[in-house]
Parts: C-alpha cells; structure tokens; sequence
C-alpha cells in the first residue's frame, strides 16, 4: 500500500511509528526505542524529533520520552498527568490537553480520542523503591496534516462502540491498530474496530513483541474479510511507507 502523500512513516516496532513530512517536520508516536526488541538498532537514536504524541504511560509507550525530549526539545502532546510528570522529569514545552480537544503544533492538528486500557507510570519514590504514578487516562490521536490527511494512532485499546464516533466525527485515512491480544485488541476485536471506523486502510502494530502478543496480521485479515476495500498492511520494523 501506498498512502500516497508526500510524507513517510515508517514503522519502528510495537507502537512507535515516526512520521515526516515535507516541511521537515518529524512527529514520533509512543516512543520506545532503545528496549524495544522491534526497533531497528540504526533507528534507535533519531536525528530530529519536533512533536512526541504519547497515548498513556505505560513503558512500553513512553520509554525513551523524557530522553528524547531532553535531547530534541520538541513539543511533546499527552494527557494532562502524563505531561505534569513529564515536566518533573525536567521536559518543557509539554502541551497538555483531555479527549475531544484539539490543538494546532507544528503545523498540524493534534485531537486527542478515548482508549480503553490503563494508564499508570512506572517510576521511583525519594528512597528509590518502585512505585507507580498515576499518569492520567489512556488515549489516541487523531492527526490531520496540512493537506488534510487524517492519521489515527489507536494507542494501547480494546475495541469500543465509540470508535463509530472517531470515525463519523474525524474519518481518519488510516488507522494504526493493536492487534497482539492479551494487553490490548486481539485481531477478532481490531476487525470489528475496523467496521465501526468505517477506516479500509489499517496498518496493524502492538504484535510480535513479545510472544504473548500473538495476533498477526494475517488473522486480522480473515477476521475482517466481510469489509470491502480494505487494505491491512504488514510493515516491517524500519520499513517505510511512501
């Protein structure tokens, strides 16, 4: 499949996919880089990062965030909590915001949608113990770019009736869903995600991680053979999308 706009995104393993656009810009959703199994070594450091989307704290979403952001200064878009640890942590230019806002960086415009999953962050108190921070509600993103191509990044969900909303309300050109099962959607629940998104481009992600994520795309293909036109691409880890 070819997204056919003049931008590339490019698949790092789990959830992380990096995008870049024309402009220059490059935006990371959930970036875990460093141990991430999936992730390409040669695509573990980036060169430049201007937005990081993050759709809950779980460290395999949110790993390599407070180091990329240090690093890279980018604008950084998550629920409210998340970003108030983030800026514990030492990150500024973090930009707050709840599901059903939107708001305009880098040149795009970022809508933040419900998740059905978890959120807290792994982390450590005063006398270095293990503990976990609340980090607010999970959620997705919504990302329309300049020439109004409508990316959805379903972040770590089960399917749930309000995706016909997510569909009817922002109708996203693609949409970036879970399949591996056991933490999030299996491919039985990523097709019927599909239908009520009304979406016929889907680029599965969150599977083969680990092997207790055991979905493949394959089966969501079977799964979701009733549905039309669709198209489920299996990118490889560092494969690019024109």
């Amino acid at each position: 499949m070819s997204l056919g706009r003049p931008f590339t995104l490019t698949w790092l393993g789990h959830s992380t996919f990096l995008l870049e656009d024309p402009s220059g810009k490059s935006v990371i959703f959930d970036p875990w880089l460093k141990s991430n199994p999936a992730c390409p070594e040669a695509m573990k450091r980036p060169k430049k990062i201007d937005l990081i989307l993050i759709s809950h704290g779980h460290f395999d979403h949110i790993g390599d965030a407070v180091e990329l952001a240090l690093h890279h200064k980018p604008a950084v878009a998550a629920i409210f909590e998340t970003c108030l640890w983030l800026e514990s942590k030492g990150v500024t230019n973090t930009h707050g915001m709840n599901k059903g806002g939107t708001q305009r960086l880098c040149g795009m415009d970022v809508t933040m949608v419900s998740a059905d999953h978890s959120c807290g962050i792994s982390d450590k108190d005063a006398q270095g113990r293990d503990i976990v921070v609340y980090g607010g509600h999970p959620c997705g993103f919504v990302l329309a770019l300049p020439d109004g191509f409508k990316i959805y990044h379903a972040g770590d969900t089960n399917v749930f009736g309000d995706m016909k909303l997510i569909g009817d309300l922002y109708k996203p050109d693609v949409a970036l869903l879970p399949i591996g099962g056991h933490f999030t959607m299996s491919p039985r629940e990523a097709a019927q995600a599909i239908r009520l998104l009304g979406v016929k481009r889907v680029i599965p992600m969150h599977y083969g991680t680990f092997p207790v994520l055991a979905g493949t795309p394959e089966q969501l293909r079977e799964a979701a053979r009733d549905v039309a036109g669709l198209e489920v691409v299996a990118v490889k880890p560092g494969e690019r999308i024109p």
